[in-house]
C-alpha cells in the first residue's frame, strides 16, 4: 500500500505564498503519478495540479496556472506544491494523491491513494 502525508498549510494574506509538501512511502512502481486536489466546505474535490514520476509531464487547473508550481523530488520521496499570489478563492483543504502504474491525470477517480489533507486559508 501507499501512505501520503501532507504538510505546509496555514493562514496567509491574499497575495502571499505557501509551499505544500507531500511525503510518500510504501510503493514500488515502474511508473507513477502524483496530484494535488483541493476541497472547500460543501464543494466537490477539484483538480489543482499533477506530475508524473519523472517530472516530464505537468498539468494545472486553469485557475492556478501561472501561480502554482508542482514538483517532485524522488530522492526525498516528496512532491511539492508551491503556491504564489494566493487568492481567497484558493481557501480549501489540499489533498495529495498518488496513482501507481499510470501517467499524470486531471481525473480524480484515477488516483488510488490519498493523504489526510492540509488546510490552506487565504484572508483578504
Amino acid at each position: 500500500q501507499v501512505q501520503l502525508v501532507e504538510s505546509g498549510g496555514g493562514l496567509v494574506q491574499a497575495g502571499g505564498s505557501l509551499r505544500l509538501s507531500c511525503a510518500f512511502s510504501g510503493r514500488t512502481f515502474s511508473s507513477y503519478a502524483m496530484g494535488w486536489f483541493r476541497q472547500a466546505p460543501g464543494k466537490e474535490r477539484e483538480f489543482v495540479a499533477a506530475i508524473n514520476w519523472s517530472g516530464g509531464t505537468t498539468y494545472y487547473a486553469d485557475s492556478v496556472k501561472g501561480r502554482f508550481t508542482i514538483s517532485i523530488d524522488n530522492a526525498k520521496n516528496t512532491v511539492y506544491l508551491q503556491m504564489n499570489s494566493l487568492k481567497p478563492e484558493d481557501t480549501a483543504v489540499y489533498y495529495c494523491a498518488a496513482r501507481g502504474g499510470g501517467v499524470a491525470t486531471k481525473i480524480r477517480g484515477q488516483y488510488g491513494y490519498w493523504g489526510q489533507g492540509t488546510q490552506v486559508t487565504v484572508s483578504s
